[in-house]
């Protein structure tokens, strides 16, 4: 793999060791509201992917509607998880630093709304490490797995898909990658993650897999 010109991180289960928590808060909240959801089923179906995909999702799957306020109850649900639980992924702040060292641009390309963004890598110590490069998929017409996120970062950093890596740990993020061109390292060290994470990933076309963050470095050259 080369040497990248721009490393672009995902947000949830790169930078910060969330996924379990929002799937936790979230399968708490749709079993009140009288759906099967567990925490399983919304990591398995759900990570990657924005919140209007993953509610449009639901209500095709289970013939239901969307309260109109559901958004901000599950932001206060998630929220209390967050601001008690919420941690950076090991060896990120690390990785950041060395990149910082070795003059890398960096950016975020998430599928978090920028309010959730400023939160959760507010909470962590991350965001002002990263910002202003944090970009939302609320920028683009189409999130992932369409590659329209990871374009937008491109350009807006100046740099060449063909001159990017990514790092993602889900299904739709690795297919957004890879569709915009750039080369993937499929990342597993979230606490989300199941065996067979690896698998799907490599699947999707990650070339290279690190379980934790101290495999990236050498990964990216560094």
């Amino acid at each position: 793999m080369p040497a990248p010109a721009l490393v672009i991180f995902d947000c949830d289960g790169v930078l910060i060791d969330s996924e379990h928590l929002s799937a936790r808060a979230e399968a708490r909240l749709f079993q009140r509201l009288g759906l099967a959801i567990d925490e399983a089923y919304v990591c398995t179906n759900f990570v990657g992917l924005s919140w209007a995909t993953q509610i449009g999702m639901i209500e095709a799957r289970f013939d239901w509607r969307a309260p109109d306020n559901l958004l901000e109850l599950a932001r206060a649900e998630i929220r209390d998880l967050f601001e008690t639980e919420l941690k950076p992924i090991p060896g990120v702040t690390a990785l950041l630093d060395r990149l910082k060292q070795e003059a890398t641009p960096r950016c975020v390309a998430s599928s978090s709304d920028p309010d959730r963004l400023r939160l959760t890598l507010g909470l962590t110590g991350l965001h002002d490490r990263l910002a202003p490069h944090i970009f939302s998929a609320t920028l683009v017409e189409n999130g992932k797995p369409a590659p329209d996120l990871f374009l937008h970062a491109a350009r807006a950093m100046g740099t060449a898909p063909a001159d990017c890596i990514v790092i993602e740990d889900s299904v739709p993020g690795i297919t957004a990658a890879r569709a915009a061109g750039m080369n993937v390292i499929g990342f597993v060290g979230g606490s989300h993650a199941t065996p067979d994470l690896a698998a799907r990933l490599r699947y999707a076309g990650a070339e290279r897999i690190a379980a934790h963050m101290d495999e990236v470095a050498p990964l990216l050259g560094l």
